[in-house]
């Protein structure tokens, strides 16, 4: 987790301080809500309605590039989310994230998706907080989105927004337990612009069509993560990843692929499961390792891209989680070929691991 707190600041830090001149604002937003019962497990840590605050600085475009026009000039920044979830087993929240806010029907329509790491303030504990079942960790994985109708500069910078978010936690399974928290809130807010009487106009860019041949990418991840059972043990895995891309235009590629996991945290859940399920017929010789291919798509954004990817096992010798899985994070290009990747990897809305990684697109 320590590795993962690093990217992401250096991934904010980036990304706010990547223009030479500025226009910018804030926006304070406090919020009320539910948390939703995605598992039964979970069920006896809902007993409020979490609420805090969501104070964000962000960093406005007029189309000093081209990928600003193309995405309707959007702001990208930093938050800090402070969450008090109504339960004394689960504690707090404190959250920081990047985020970008895209815009939409004349720019009064704000979607923001934020992602970062949040810190708990009383996880799991075997002797002293054994009903904390959500985070085996003080450090989680955490991802926020937010639709809010907005109005800026209605008095002297000063505007109004109000809305809708979604504020997810998880640690990823980086260690059990890991049932994980969404909390769906209604927030008002109040937001601040620095530059209101002093704004350019914005450049608006007319893309050519853009073509470029298919591209091989091999890339690398790691981590570490623990199945299910509770001290079962933290153990790194690798995966190895080939796929070929093509672009279909300026945002956007489809990805074929294959991926190569050795998880061995697999070792030690197929033994205990030989030992403690005689009955699912588990030898404890099963191979733990997977092959599996991909489809997939990447939008770009910048230097800065999503990817989303659907894969298969094709050999798959333990069950585990079923055969489908699922992928979904960022990359981040430091050149025309080399780049850096933080994704998650799961299966449906169970999560599996946080992967750290580094390719190259040839």
């Amino acid at each position: 987790m320590k590795q993962l707190l690093v990217c992401i600041l250096c991934f904010s830090f980036n990304l706010v301080f990547s223009q030479e001149k500025a226009f910018s604002s804030f926006d304070l937003n406090f919020f009320q809500g539910n948390i939703t019962e995605h598992n039964s497990d979970i069920s006896h840590l809902i007993t409020g309605h979490p609420s805090g605050f969501i104070l964000s600085y962000n960093q406005k475009t007029f189309g000093n590039q081209a990928w600003q026009s193309r995405y309707n000039f959007p702001d990208y920044g930093v938050s800090f989310i402070y969450q008090d979830l109504k339960n004394q087993f689960l504690g707090d929240n404190l959250g920081v994230y990047a985020h970008y806010n895209f815009y939409f029907f004349k720019r009064h329509l704000m979607f923001r998706i934020g992602q970062g790491l949040a810190y708990n303030t009383n996880p799991y504990h075997k002797v002293d907080n054994y009903r904390n079942n959500a985070f085996g960790t003080r450090l989680l994985s955490s991802t926020y989105l937010m639709l809010n109708y907005k109005k800026e500069n209605l008095f002297n910078g000063f505007g109004l927004q109000t809305g809708l978010s979604l504020i997810h936690y998880s640690n990823a399974n980086i260690k059990a337990p890991n049932s994980s928290i969404n909390s769906i809130t209604f927030n008002l807010g109040v937001n601040y612009n620095l530059d209101a009487d002093n704004t350019p106009e914005y450049i608006k860019h007319v893309d050519e069509k853009y073509t470029e041949n298919i591209k091989y990418n091999l890339a690398f991840r790691t981590g570490v993560n623990e199945s299910d059972i509770i001290d079962s043990g933290q153990y790194a895995f690798y995966i190895l990843s080939a796929y070929a891309d093509k672009r279909l235009n300026q945002k956007s590629a489809i990805q074929l692929g294959t991926d190569v996991f050795f998880s061995n945290f697999l070792k030690t859940h197929i033994r205990y499961k030989s030992v403690a399920f005689p009955l699912d017929n588990v030898s404890g010789d099963e191979d733990y390792k997977r092959v599996g291919v991909f489809v997939g798509h990447e939008l770009f954004i910048s230097k800065t891209s999503l990817i989303t990817q659907l894969g298969y096992y094709v050999y798959y010798p333990f069950d585990f989680e079923g055969r489908v899985y699922n992928r979904i994070g960022l990359k981040r290009y430091f050149s025309n070929k080399w780049f850096g990747a933080l994704t998650l990897k799961s299966h449906g809305a169970k999560a599996e691991a946080v992967e750290i990684g580094l390719g190259i697109r040839l």
